[in-house]
């Protein structure tokens, strides 16, 4: 089966790879029915990458499928359900696992060969970028066949930001900044507007992303480009927002110098080369909450319901459904930012 493979120094090819078979008696085999592209595997293929991941595996971490077999132990699942993925699954049974931290999970360290990283599916071990995966059980949630698979397909970054978002506890009426409108901002933003945000802007270069915005349920879209961000902010809020969300990766100092006093900030966007200069004593003296976000912490359970009841329009988010075969294709459009979330179909022999 064709396999999108990461050959390290920023290289993805596309080979054949054998079908995997179910070694596990928890383990389930699932068909591929979507795989997004997330800027996590852009980071991934940078020279120098802005993210490790293992050498020779096939990349794709946010994926939806169909059960094709299941192994001897497992009842919950068959042949033929509809299945969502958490890619971080832990052991279940390491001090970090039975902590709440399934991310960290010691066992999968050692597994990953990286130190200090998780055994994240599709990127420390094989993932979705081609036809056939094998999970463990802990991963799988079913979801119903009527959601297409491209909108299942997002219910890894969702779950991200389901997760962060819960952290900010944001009221009816509060008022919210996002800096940032990539897949992860225009999640953000819909998902805070259906917590009751009153007012929410966000900040993005790209007209194309700001126009999306609007659509996910912006108030407003600022250029901070062609616009001075805190004099937009200073004239829309009284004091700064109530909320900012970083879903870029560099603008933390911003986000600390537009936030109201005793507001609330989340870093979510990840980049691990950014090393920004931080005003501590901005954050002391505005009394400052900040709060960082990462995976998706147990948080799948609710996706196939806040997914199947079409409250957030979800599929404004997907720019693009293409073959896997054109992987690179998709790739090439997220660097010149003429895309949003990339969907890969993976063909059928």
């Amino acid at each position: 089966m064709l396999g999108a493979v990461f050959e390290g120094e920023g290289k993805l090819i596309l080979k054949d790879v054998p079908e995997p078979v179910i070694e596990n008696p928890t383990d389930v085999l699932l068909q591929v029915t979507g795989v997004g592209i997330c800027g996590t595997d852009l980071h991934i293929l940078q020279v120098p990458p802005a993210h490790p991941a293992t050498k020779g595996i096939v990349l794709g971490h946010e994926f939806t499928g169909i059960v094709k077999e299941v192994g001897s132990e497992v009842r919950e699942f068959k042949p033929g359900d509809h299945v969502i993925v958490d890619p971080h699954p832990g052991c279940g049974t390491c001090e970090q696992c039975r902590s709440g931290h399934p991310d960290r999970c010691t066992v999968l360290y050692e597994k990953s060969g990286i130190p200090g990283q998780a055994g994240t599916i599709g990127i420390f071990s094989n993932g979705a970028m081609t036809s056939y995966v094998v999970v463990p059980i802990q991963s799988l949630y079913k979801i119903s066949s009527s959601v297409p698979s491209h909108i299942a397909a997002l219910a890894e970054p969702l779950a991200c930001v389901v997760s962060a978002a819960n952290k900010l506890k944001v009221q009816p009426g509060e008022t919210v900044l996002i800096l940032g409108a990539g897949p992860i901002g225009l999640l953000f933003t819909m998902y805070l507007r259906a917590c009751g945000a009153g007012k929410i802007m966000v900040s993005e270069i790209s007209e194309y992303r700001r126009k999306m915005a609007v659509e996910c349920g912006a108030d407003m879209v600022i250029n901070p480009e062609v616009e001075d961000i805190k004099s937009v902010v200073s004239k829309e809020t009284k004091g700064g927002p109530d909320v900012v969300v970083e879903a870029v990766g560099p603008l933390l100092p911003q986000a600390i110098e537009l936030v109201h006093s005793d507001g609330r900030i989340l870093q979510f966007g990840h980049d691990e080369l950014a090393r920004p200069e931080i005003p501590v004593a901005e954050i002391v003296k505005k009394e400052i909450v900040i709060y960082g976000g990462f995976i998706g912490k147990f948080t799948f359970s609710k996706l196939p319901k806040i997914i199947e009841s079409r409250v957030l329009p979800l599929e404004k988010v997907v720019s693009h459904r293409l073959p896997l075969s054109r992987v690179h294709e998709g790739i090439g459009i997220l660097r010149r930012g003429e895309g949003l979330k990339i969907i890969l179909e993976p063909e059928r022999g």
